[in-house]
């Protein structure tokens, strides 16, 4: 357990190190919340600490403090390679696999001789961190980061920066504070965050009220193809590669599409299929209420993972394969999504 380690981790970041800290491809709120709120932490301690994203992510998040100090290893190699060779300290945050930063990424960290952390909130962890925090009951990776510093006996150091960016990452990932795994203690943190400087209005607006009118337009494709699976309590959404261009995609476009497929009445299991060209994959995520794990099943079907209510996967045949593989399994799990 994390906490036997804290004395030594102290000791660790008692003098400068030069430090990298990396969310997962296609990194969320959470993922960029965490990263640059542990990020700014460091920086009090005079770190040299650098967020490394493996990719682009959307422009809703772009408005975090420290974004534009962030380096993107796919579209900087060179430098982001340069940083994560000469690393004393490697953290990875909210994911708990190196492939889920890319194959690229992962294969210039599994090479570092960095001491490696691990905090992250997903199910099954690698074990490749010298420092692993893992709780699959925690409501997010901000949260966790909020609790390592807590650990560390540093909370009176969270200033409105820090505090911002862990509010993003808890508000995202538990759906605005209704999800399952939002407790007391998540509300306690929240309410904490607030005191330290976190604006919630203006977070929210940042994050939610930044709709483009394309992107109301994909919305309502999105609704045009949404099919419904009443008998085994499912919905589904398509977006084919040509429909987003239609609509101008841009990246984080899609972002809580499925949430409309899971708000049915009567529907406990949703998904949404999205066509991406470029990786040549149908791009899957999967929503569930109750007992229903979507990560189970995206582990057995579709080369993903995630949470028992949230996941994600991918699958290598073109849109209606993929879709008439998801239908077909659907009544192997009858009795699951009748409960």
């Amino acid at each position: 357990m994390i906490k036997a380690q804290i004395p030594e981790i102290k000791a660790l970041l008692s003098s400068p190190k030069n430090i990298v800290i990396v969310p997962h491809k296609n990194p969320d709120g959470d993922a960029m919340g965490s990263t640059l709120g542990l990020y700014h932490y460091l920086k009090m301690y005079n770190h040299n600490a650098t967020v490394i994203a493996p990719n682009d992510y959307p422009d809703f998040l772009k408005w975090l403090p420290g974004d534009d100090t962030v380096l993107k290893f796919e579209s900087q190699q060179e430098d982001s390679k340069t940083l994560i060779n000469n690393a004393d300290l490697l953290f990875t945050l909210d994911f708990n696999a190196f492939h889920r930063a890319g194959d690229d990424m992962a294969e210039v960290m599994e090479a570092s001789n960095a001491t490696k952390f691990m905090i992250d909130h997903h199910q099954q962890p690698d074990d490749y961190a010298k420092y692993t925090y893992s709780d699959v009951s925690m409501s997010s990776t901000c949260e966790m980061v909020y609790n390592f510093i807590e650990m560390l006996g540093d909370t009176d150091k969270i200033d409105a920066t820090i505090a911002t960016c862990l509010y993003v990452g808890i508000m995202t990932d538990t759906g605005s504070f209704r999800f399952p795994a939002t407790t007391s203690k998540t509300h306690f943190v929240i309410g904490n965050l607030i005191e330290k400087g976190a604006n919630n209005s203006e977070i929210h607006n940042n994050i939610f009220d930044t709709n483009s009118y394309s992107r109301l337009q994909l919305l309502g494709r999105a609704m045009q193809n949404l099919k419904v699976i009443p008998e085994l309590r499912t919905a589904y959404i398509s977006l084919s590669q040509a429909e987003l261009d239609e609509f101008n995609f841009k990246k984080g476009d899609t972002e809580g599409f499925v949430n409309y497929a899971l708000s049915l009445k009567g529907i406990i299991f949703a998904a949404i299929f999205i066509e991406s060209q470029q990786d040549q994959i149908i791009k899957i995520s999967l929503r569930s209420k109750g007992t229903f794990s979507v990560n189970e099943f995206s582990r057995a079907h579709f080369h993903g993972g995630g949470h028992t209510n949230a996941a994600g996967g991918r699958s290598e045949a073109d849109m209606q394969t993929t879709i008439d593989k998801f239908i077909s399994i659907l009544p192997t799990y009858k009795q699951e999504l009748s409960q």
